[in-house]
């Protein structure tokens, strides 16, 4: 299957981080995706940071479309101006959407303390499933990035999905599992591309062989 990571959709509340704004796509954007997925189960949909519009935006226009999603907000940034909230978190949750964890702050996991390893990685999922109602074991790591110890650390803390950003397709078991921006410049084009015929034999082996030697480095 393929899965899609989508940043925020519409026109953002707030003040974006520098180059977020790539990962934003307009309505017309979202709902030409959320066409193409609509009654297909080899496509998932995800949604990362926790803006205002997951649930303002996305989340009629899912139950509209009987499509479920998984949701990874920033666990410290909830309330904030454009960022769901205790009760849009509950929303999602009440609606049949998952709720993963996308860590505290926006930071790069291979770089942590153990300190902030723990605020990251059992802190946030914790307050997650407290506001939510329901357990959180899914991770997704901000910008994608991971290494041996960062999937140590993941696996130690119970996760059972791990979503990173290298794109291609994915068995439906698996642990890691790679996903596919969905950015600012998405036409139909992309979307046939992407989401049309399965990625050719070359291309996922490629993409494989870049997990492995990435994860060689460390």
């Amino acid at each position: 299957m393929v899965i899609l990571a989508i940043g925020g959709v519409g026109r953002p509340v707030r003040a974006l981080d520098p180059g977020e704004n790539e990962t934003w796509v307009t309505v017309d954007q979202f709902e030409r995706v959320l066409d193409t997925v609509a009654g297909r189960d080899d496509v998932g949909l995800t949604f990362d940071d926790g803006n205002v519009s997951d649930v303002e935006i996305a989340l009629p226009r899912l139950v509209e479309r009987d499509l479920t999603a998984e949701f990874f907000p920033l666990a410290g940034r909830i309330g904030q101006r454009g960022f769901v909230d205790a009760d849009d978190l509950r929303s999602l949750s009440d609606a049949g959407m998952s709720i993963g964890s996308h860590g505290w702050e926006h930071r790069d996991w291979r770089r942590l303390d153990g300190r902030h390893a723990r605020r990251e990685l059992e802190a946030a999922p914790k307050l997650l499933a407290d506001l939510s109602g329901k357990p959180v074991r899914a991770f997704a790591p901000p910008f994608g990035a991971y290494d041996r110890r960062v999937l140590s650390r993941l696996r130690r803390s119970g996760a059972t999905r791990v979503y990173t950003n290298e794109g291609g397709a994915v068995p439906r078991d698996s642990w890691l599992r790679p996903r596919t921006e969905v950015r600012h410049d998405v036409d139909q084009e992309w979307i046939d591309s992407v989401l049309g015929e399965r990625d050719g034999l070359y291309r996922r082996a490629g993409r494989m062989m870049a997990r492995v030697a990435r994860l060689a480095r460390f």
